[in-house]
């Protein structure tokens, strides 16, 4: 049966309306626009084939779950890819592969009616295996060289957000006040609204939740995406009434219905805002950091130095020659590669 009911237009455009205050602020005009577009076009076209395709099994709340699901890995591994520093004539290649999987994916695990904890964790078992396995053809091809290809296998925005969230905890637990003041929820996630009908996850208006008990219900989504060890890991780093509150709203069966998605993204924004601002890979940094290496050579000296290196590290040298950062190269691979060329004269 098809899924007839499921707005899929509006909500494909509602989750990419949603991301684009998520995006990374380091990244150009024409990345963030990539990670928006990928997002909402994924989203549409497995909203598409949700809502049309008679022979899936799909009501409208998988269908919008799914649709989902692959709205958020879109996001996460777009980001990842424009980080990776792979050449931007291979992201939509890598980024299709990985839409296609989850979707495959996510259609065979809930046709099988498997819990979604085990949903989730199946789904990004195979996204990351897609995203390195895509990545190593391009080595393979000679596109970009083993370096590239371990720096751009170690990208995770999922486990960047992941830790921001702990970073966040800290700087509360440091003093700083939330703005109403607020403290966690219940261990039974009472201050959480609650469910409305099969369809709230796509609820226009979501209830608003109080800041603090947000933040960590949304702390909780994240790390029911994450292996055990990784959220040990993280909880660790909480205080103990926190962490427990955390653990408690993880097994809550309903927990992304009653957080909603415009909550979640709120609270991602917010903490986001939030963060302390690093200047470790501002862009002029960079550039004077590669300015000084050049310094101690002459142009022809340069020439010969970078003969055997790619065409987008020459750039980025000679253009931070003329106190201009190249924005086709990311801030830390640039940074990385400013590194590479101080060690290896």
């Amino acid at each position: 049966m098809a899924a007839k009911g499921f707005d899929y237009e509006n909500f494909a455009q509602n989750l990419a309306a949603q991301a684009q205050d998520l995006v990374p602020a380091e990244f150009s005009q024409d990345e963030k626009q990539y990670v928006i577009n990928t997002l909402g076009n994924f989203s549409l076209m497995a909203g598409k084939a949700l809502a049309e395709d008679k022979n899936l099994p799909f009501d409208v709340e998988t269908s919008t779950y799914i649709t989902q699901i692959i709205a958020e890995w879109s996001f996460h591994k777009s980001v990842d890819v424009i980080r990776s520093g792979i050449p931007r004539q291979n992201w939509d290649g890598v980024m299709q592969k990985i839409a296609y999987t989850i979707f495959e994916v996510a259609k065979q695990a809930f046709s099988q009616k498997l819990p979604n904890e085990q949903i989730i964790e199946i789904i990004e078992h195979h996204v990351n295996k897609t995203y390195v396995d895509a990545i190593t053809e391009l080595k393979d091809k000679g596109i970009i060289d083993e370096e590239l290809m371990q720096f751009a296998a170690s990208q995770s925005n999922m486990n960047k957000m992941a830790q921001e969230m702990q970073q966040q905890q800290a700087m509360e637990q440091a003093g700083v006040q939330m703005p109403d003041g607020s403290t966690p929820a219940g261990a039974d996630g009472q201050n959480l609204p609650q469910p409305v009908g099969s369809g709230a996850i796509s609820t226009p208006k979501p209830p608003a939740i109080e800041s603090k008990t947000l933040k960590l219900a949304t702390v909780a989504m994240l790390l029911n995406r994450l292996n055990q060890e990784k959220v040990q890991t993280i909880l660790d780093k909480f205080e103990q009434n926190d962490a427990q509150d955390v653990i408690r709203y993880m097994k809550l069966p309903d927990l992304t219905q009653r957080v909603g998605v415009e909550n979640a993204m709120r609270c991602l924004q917010e903490i986001k805002m939030n963060l302390p601002k690093s200047t470790d890979l501002a862009p002029m940094k960079v550039v004077k950091k590669i300015k000084n290496f050049a310094s101690k050579y002459s142009e022809k000296e340069l020439e010969t130095i970078l003969i055997k290196e790619r065409i987008g590290v020459k750039r980025l040298v000679f253009t931070a020659l003329e106190d201009k950062y190249y924005e086709s190269v990311p801030p830390k691979v640039a940074s990385i590669v400013a590194t590479h060329l101080i060690n290896s004269v």
